[in-house]
């Protein structure tokens, strides 16, 4: 459940005239619209029968804000709106310069990532990956995430525990009126350290004076993309290359056994049809329905609507359902106040992956994994049965709401605002012993994410004449955000028919602490939460000189109770300035509209988004005997130890923040037929905090220490055109959007050069996002070949000495052996451009678009041909790096890339980390096709009221172009790493209408 109410305005910004009744009054109001648009916009005068008009303070006219901002950032809810998408993340991919959009995996309702301008941080972890997501206000309602400290129980951090489920998919784009990427610092500056990695701002569509109806839905099918299935024999042909080079009998070693599931050629269960896929991949039916009616006067309005979405996944029968209503009113008791209040509802049932990794992961149970499923859809049908016995149930709810009050005094205005955003889950899961070898499982999951905030804001216009004005503001926010979930898990209840009442205990039988059905030393429960607390005050200045000139300068001071006490208050200042070149210099020329030249600079703090470093030195329990993350005991005693893996963390830590300037233009020609914006800016998010290894001596894997700082530099590009104009038989509207985007780490803690962290090595003067890899030139074919250094000792890999077979490896240092001093850094994770190119072509009343989706630049490593290759090291051993899933018997990847290496060789010679397995991963995919036809004035005729009737058919994912020779290359986590778990997005056909009335 998620419930908005915010009471206040992060900063006003504004001056603005506006009519109500035959009064004029004035009101200034953040440009960025903290408050919901329904609240802002004021009616015109009822005679003139504007619907888009509603109870409310003004809608401003054009602010300084407006000035300074790009023009390339406010996208267009009603072409969105089209794509048949369930998250927040698929609607923006591609649509505004400088967001980049990550989506791992095509299973509906599964997280996606978003990233502006580039990460301020290295993508280690989840905790990173949650600290550089944007910030996303709706209605004025700044959003809380699902936050990953639960990963901090778990022993396999595939997924986190519980629902798992995109909380923006509960953004429904029919009641959307509007959405802006907000990038520098001169619009983000007013929501504080959490705007610090950008803000997306989203506003939805307002009551209205005059009643109106709108309706909008679509039906379709998504399809799954063809693939090659492989069995039995695929697989020992490809092994037996291996055997018939390097063994003379078949065998490798006395220990090397060839698997029982390859070793009869007569199994039919594995040499027979491979026809798995039968059952795996399916075409599915989507839809959306959406409804909405609004009406009222200019004293009171209201608007509500209901939705349902239907979003099915086309493999392991996975989807996603959504509900969703919606309810916003408006009242002005008096002409000088305002009072609007909204809540939203929404509940996302997900139906999850039946993966065999993501299972065990859950269960921490590895039974014997020296078989894969069979690829027979006979076989494969009788495992998917044993699911049946059980379930996976998982429920997220989400409530939004606002409570806002304005108050109108003319040139002084005040406006406050309540809101909480609160979403929870629950996941209750039962697998039957036939699943896991004889030990059946259970387990609950429920959880909550919420934020509330009290927002306040005054203003003061004042104009000391025609071309001085001046506007005033002052504000306070408080904002409370808290986590917490409740978790338990365990093994081997009384048999596999009792599914109720499995964790709890039975509060009649007398002894409320015995669980009834599994026994109690099989039990394991976690309780958790993690709270902040922060209050913001600030004060800005507006001044504009002869609406040529624009200035404006914000000062606020933050303090964080996830901050030190010695440290717990951040002053940041922001100064951004504008000047109308149109107005000063080309006034006369008539094929310039308009031209704005902005810039800003400024510092913010960066928020802390994790309390164990609030109170300095701690101490955690972590150890038990099931290798997670349990309460210890020593003879029943509870026992504390030291966060080893965790880092010490010591006193005097200091706010990180990040200091940003930018610099734009933006222009309007030939009567706004051509709009252009080009952005250069600047970011280097500083004093970050980063385990540094340390303290070994006192059992630590690492200091937590302040110092890091990571610069990324780049350019945002928007262009659109009307080419040929709408009054014209046939016509043609072109527009581009595209970022880049460079990082570097620039600064290490306590002055270090480099730091290696796992498989990473960070390095000043390197980007972030590379990959650390050896160099490979080919095979050693014969003994001989391999150099021998001047103590007579052959070329060495770690120690071992290298041989007939084994990779040849670059030695870079000369050194005479193969070290982490010859990795070395290559390729992006985060592509270097990405952006979106659309077009739109209309003739009488048909509209043809198409949509296309770009990344540059970017590289992934293949693991998923890696561990193909490995097979010798996976095979048979049971730990969950030796999963095999249905989906390894598809064949991906070009297996003629790859030299035939001695797989039984010491050196590992198919690990993943060596540029023969860092593919280019660049990408140009064409999203959306779409055709349109109006049928208004059709309808018209027949019935007045009809304001628009629409019908559209479409098709989505449509090609994609790309040399990377996985499966596809969006399906890739942070890591860049790409193990194949990432489900197809479909290809899917809509057909859908859309009516007001």
């Amino acid at each position: 459940m998620r419930i908005i109410a915010t009471i206040t305005f992060l900063g006003v910004l504004c001056t603005a005239t506006y009519p109500f009744g035959n009064t004029a009054r004035s009101a200034c109001i953040s440009n960025n619209l903290l408050f919901n648009e329904s609240f802002l916009q004021q009616t015109d005068t009822a005679k003139k029968s504007v619907d888009t008009g509603v109870v409310g303070i003004a809608s401003p006219k054009k602010s300084i804000e407006k000035k300074l901002q790009s023009k390339g950032n406010k996208l267009d809810p009603k072409k969105l709106s089209v794509f048949p998408a369930l998250s927040l993340q698929q609607y923006l991919k591609g649509e505004s310069a400088g967001l980049y959009v990550q989506e791992p995996s095509g299973e509906p309702g599964t997280v996606q990532h978003m990233f502006i301008h580039g990460t301020s941080q290295p993508l280690l972890s989840a905790r990173e990956l949650f600290a550089t997501q944007p910030l996303v206000v709706l209605d004025g309602v700044p959003l809380v995430g699902e936050h990953p400290f639960a990963f901090d129980i778990q022993q396999f951090k595939y997924d986190r525990i519980g629902p798992a489920t995109n909380t923006l998919a509960n953004i429904n784009m029919a009641n959307i009126k509007s959405i802006e990427v907000l990038k520098d610092l001169s619009s983000t500056a007013i929501y504080g350290p959490k705007g610090a990695n950008g803000v997306i701002l989203i506003t939805t569509n307002a009551p209205g004076t005059k009643r109106k109806i709108t309706f909008d839905s679509y039906v379709g099918l998504a399809q799954p993309n063809s693939v090659t299935t492989i069995n039995g024999k695929f697989e020992n042909d490809f092994r037996r290359q291996f055997y018939n080079k390097y063994t003379a009998n078949g065998n490798y070693s006395e220990n090397d056994v060839y698997p029982l599931y390859l070793s009869d050629s007569l199994n039919n269960a594995f040499y027979g049809p491979s026809n798995w896929n039968d059952k795996y991949y399916n075409s599915e039916v989507v839809y959306g329905v959406n409804a909405s009616i609004s009406g009222g006067t200019d004293r009171a309005n209201f608007r509500f609507s209901l939705g349902t979405l239907r979003s099915g996944g086309v493999a392991d029968d996975t989807g996603a359902d959504r509900y969703d209503t919606r309810f916003i009113i408006n009242m002005k008791p008096v002409s000088w106040f305002t009072v609007s209040a909204m809540v939203n509802a929404n509940q996302i049932m997900r139906q999850r992956n039946r993966n065999v990794r993501d299972r065990l992961s859950q269960v921490n149970y590895i039974p014997d994994l020296s078989s894969p499923i069979a690829p027979n859809k006979d076989y494969y049908s009788g495992y998917l049965s044993e699911f049946n016995k059980g379930f996976d149930k998982n429920k997220t709810n989400i409530i939004e709401g606002y409570v806002k009050l304005g108050v109108n005094l003319g040139k002084f205005n005040f406006i406050s605002t309540l809101g909480l955003d609160y979403n929870e889950g629950t996941r209750d899961i039962f697998f039957a012993r036939t699943l896991l070898q004889s030990t059946n499982y259970a387990s609950n999951y429920y959880g909550y994410n919420q934020r509330a905030t009290i927002d306040n804001v005054a203003t003061y216009d004042y104009d000391l004449n025609e071309d001085h004005k001046f506007n005033f503001s002052v504000g306070s926010i408080i904002q409370y955000d808290k986590y917490r979930y409740s978790y338990a898990y365990a093994y081997k209840g009384s048999n596999d028919f009792i599914k109720l009442n499995l964790l709890e205990s039975d509060p009649n039988n007398g002894n409320y602490l015995q669980p009834t059905v599994f026994r109690r030393e099989l039990v394991y429960k976690f309780l958790d939460k993690t709270r902040n607390n922060q209050v913001s005050f600030y004060g800005k200045a507006d001044y504009t000189y002869k609406e040529k000139y624009s200035f404006s300068a914000i000062l606020r001071g933050d303090a964080s109770s996830n901050q030190q006490p010695t440290n717990r208050w951040f002053y940041a200042p922001v100064f951004s300035a504008g000047w109308d070149i149109k107005k000063e210099l080309l006034a006369d020329n008539s094929s310039v509209s308009s031209l704005n030249l902005r810039a800003s600079a400024g510092r913010m703090g960066r928020y802390e988004n994790f309390d164990n470093y609030a109170q300095g030195p701690q101490y955690t329990a972590f150890i038990g005997f099931t290798g997670n993350l349990i309460s210890p005991g020593y003879n029943g005693f509870a026992v504390l130890n030291r966060p080893y893996t965790a880092g010490s963390v010591g006193y005097d830590l200091k706010w990180a923040y990040t200091d940003q300037a930018s610099l734009g233009i933006n222009g309007s020609f030939l009567n706004d037929r051509i709009n252009a914006s080009i952005d250069a800016y600047f970011k280097e998010d500083k004093n970050m905090l980063l385990g540094v290894p340390s303290g070994a001596e006192y059992g630590y894997t690492s200091i937590i220490k302040n110092g890091m700082a990571i610069r990324n530099t780049g350019v945002d590009l928007a262009i659109s055109a009307n080419i040929l104009p709408a009054e014209k038989l046939f016509s043609w509207n072109s527009s581009i959007n595209l970022n880049f985007n460079q990082n570097k780490l620039t600064a290490l803690p306590g002055g270090l050069d480099q730091l290696i962290i796992g498989d990473r090595l960070l390095k000043i003067g390197e980007a972030v996002d590379r990959y650390w890899v050896l160099t490979n030139e080919g095979i050693y074919n014969t003994d001989s070949e391999v150099p021998v250094n001047s103590g007579g000792y052959r070329l060495s890999y770690n120690g071992i000495g290298l041989k007939a077979g084994d990779p040849r490896w670059k030695d870079l240092n000369g050194d005479g052996a193969i070290t982490n001093e010859d990795r070395t850094l290559t390729g992006h994770a985060l592509p270097q451009v990405s952006g979106g190119f659309n077009n739109d072509f209309s003739y009488k009343k048909w509209t043809l678009g198409l949509n296309f989706y770009f990344n540059l630049g970017r590289e992934l490593v293949n693991q998923e041909m890696a561990n193909r290759f490995d097979f010798v090291n996976r095979e048979g051993q049971n730990n969950i790096n030796s999963v095999r899933e249905i989906t390894f018997w598809e064949k991906r990847g070009d297996y003629s890339k790859y030299l035939l290496y001695n797989p039984w060789s010491s050196v590992a010679p198919y690990q993943a980390n060596q540029d023969i397995f860092v593919e280019d991963a660049s990408f140009l995919k064409l999203r959306t096709l779409s055709l349109t036809y109006d049928l208004t004035e059709f309808f018209k005729k027949k019935a007045a009221n009809v304001q628009k009737f629409q019908v559209y058919g479409s098709v989505h994912n449509v090609f994609t172009l790309t040399k990377y020779t996985g499966q596809d290359p969006e399906l890739v986590s942070y890591t860049g790493y790409d193990t194949g778990y990432g489900m197809q997005i479909p290809r899917t056909f809509t057909l859908g209408v859309k009516m007001d009335f």
